[in-house]
């Protein structure tokens, strides 16, 4: 009878180690304001090793005070610093172990990286791992210590701002005004939370602690507190479906903009944050979605240095020097053996975290299989009720009203027809401040996308749809010639019909176009491009 390896193993199993992985927590990456880089990069270093003295155990080496290269040993509190300086770059990276006090073989490892390259600004970049052999690892990412220190004492400017330890409070239209113009800024890399009050006269939120909450991310999340006055301006400026007001939060992720799409940018519910386990759930949720954000949206080797990757140029260029030098052989010999030393530890590093990124990306594949399997069943069942409503003589989109201007279209379509029909970025951007004056009767030949259009096309295919007339001068028809592609949610679909009005002229005052293809995955309609006619080799 044959075994599979893991059954053959099986036995063996309680002998072997548990299998170790290294988890990158968390990202952060700035730069420190100052007329002279050099003295800042100073002050910020001497800040990051006061808070390593107070967690090592013991006492750092001279070398450490003087700015030099060390290690220090001591039972698990291990630190080592490199400071590397060639021609006119000056690096210095240290790296601190620190067992965690709760949980047995977990292990906290700490980066940092102060760089001064000519011309420039110092550069400051941190990096907070865990090594654990827990296969599900819980925890609540906190940025270090020493990061409010830099904050507070030398200042610290991350995705263009300033960042405080403190929240930032915006009472006035004029202070909305400015968190508008930080939302919508395409440099913006770290998410804004933005957290609002119900009531005058309240100088926080009843259950969020916003203060803790923003010495938590410092770093990787601005915490942002609304008063009602600053909320109206939001909700003025990119509509209800994507503002927040009346003690609810939401994010806005890097990206963001009037024609984001508002479920990317979750909001949380005032009814959702009404008890301490509400609110203490939400930051929790808050702070890893930070973390995460931090990981992904800077970029290893450009915005944040691996203290590997500074050890091991160090002992190139050391090994370099001893070459040039005529150096013995024992001590070229030497300084190989470090390179190989510090090189085989780079790579179990290496395999440890590609083992976590892999774990971490079937996770996430079978979550976005998981979520496109229940759209699809959410898409047939929504199908199934609205044909038993319309059976009974019963219209469910006979209380929708339309827009009463171009700013609200998007919006309305987002409420009115989700799961039916959806409009791309692009077609957002369209109906901003189109030339075509008549919103009215693009908003209803959307509605008509979303009900006898997406029915026809569920129902009775493609061939019934050419040349439809769906009121006075608007008519359904095949793109033909202009038929392109585009890219929506990570796949690739075909423009191949649009809604035309004005005949064959292509003033963009009096035609309409509304370019568009049925994705039959989800049931939906996914409109392309609105309200002008589109620029096409056919044309």
């Amino acid at each position: 009878m044959t075994k599979s390896m893991t059954d053959a193993l099986s036995s063996l199993a309680s002998r072997m180690p548990r299998v170790v992985r290294e988890h990158e927590v968390l990202r952060v990456a700035g730069w420190i304001p100052g007329d002279d880089p050099a003295a800042v990069a100073n002050a910020a270093i001497g800040e990051v090793l006061r808070w390593a003295q107070r967690r090592c155990g013991g006492q750092l080496p001279p070398e450490a005070w003087a700015r030099k290269s060390f290690d220090y040993l001591s039972g698990g509190r291990n630190s080592s610093c490199v400071r590397l300086q060639s021609g006119t770059s000056d690096l210095w990276a240290t790296r601190a172990d620190d067992p965690d006090k709760n949980v047995a073989e977990r292990v906290w490892t700490t980066e940092v990286v102060v760089g001064l390259l000519p011309d420039q600004p110092a550069k400051f970049s941190a990096r907070l791992l865990v090594s654990t052999p827990e296969a599900d690892l819980q925890i609540e990412p906190h940025t270090p210590g020493f990061i409010q220190q830099v904050v507070e004492n030398c200042r610290l400017i991350s995705s263009q701002k300033l960042l405080s330890v403190a929240p930032t409070v915006y009472e006035t239209e004029t202070d909305a005004e400015d968190l508008i113009g930080y939302l919508i800024d395409p440099s913006r890399q770290l998410p804004i939370f933005v957290v609002t009050l119900a009531e005058n006269g309240q100088a926080d939120h009843p259950t969020l602690d916003t203060a803790a909450l923003s010495r938590a991310m410092l770093g990787i999340g601005h915490v942002a507190l609304l008063h009602p006055k600053a909320t109206w301006r939001l909700t003025e400026r990119f509509g209800k479906f994507k503002s927040v007001f009346g003690g609810s939060a939401r994010v806005y992720l890097s990206g963001f903009s009037d024609d984001a799409d508002p479920y990317i940018h979750r909001l949380v519910l005032a009814n959702q944050l009404d008890t301490t386990d509400a609110a203490a759930r939400a930051t929790r949720w808050m702070r890893q979605l930070a973390a995460q954000e931090s990981v992904l949206r800077t970029k290893l080797g450009r915005d944040v240095l691996s203290f590997a990757a500074i050890r091991d140029a160090s002992l190139q260029l050391r090994q370099q020097n001893l070459r040039n030098e005529d150096a013995s052989i024992s001590d070229q010999l030497a300084a190989a053996n470090d390179r190989i030393a510090a090189l085989e530890k780079q790579v179990a590093s290496l395999g440890s975290e590609q083992d976590y990124y892999i774990a971490e990306y079937e996770k996430e594949r079978a979550r976005a299989e998981l979520s496109e399997s229940q759209a699809q069943k959410s898409a047939h069942r929504i199908q199934h009720l609205t044909d038993q409503l319309t059976s009974k003589g019963n219209d469910p989109d006979h209380d929708i009203g339309l827009p009463s201007c171009w700013s609200e279209l998007a919006d309305w379509s987002d409420q009115n027809l989700a799961g039916r029909l959806v409009l791309t970025p692009n077609a957002h951007r369209g109906t901003r401040k189109p030339l075509y004056q008549d919103f009215e009767t693009a908003a209803r030949c959307l509605l008509w996308l979303a009900t006898d259009g997406r029915n026809q096309r569920i129902h009775g295919g493609r061939g019934n749809m050419s040349n439809v007339t769906i009121m006075d001068g608007v008519q359904n028809a095949s793109c033909g010639a202009d038929t392109y592609d585009f890219d929506w949610n990570g796949r690739r679909f075909s423009a191949d019909w649009h809604i035309k009005s004005g005949g064959n002229t292509r003033d963009p005052i009096r035609c309409l176009r509304i370019y568009y293809c049925f994705d039959p995955h989800t049931q939906q309609i996914i409109v392309s491009d609105m309200p002008a006619h589109r620029r096409t080799g056919a044309t």
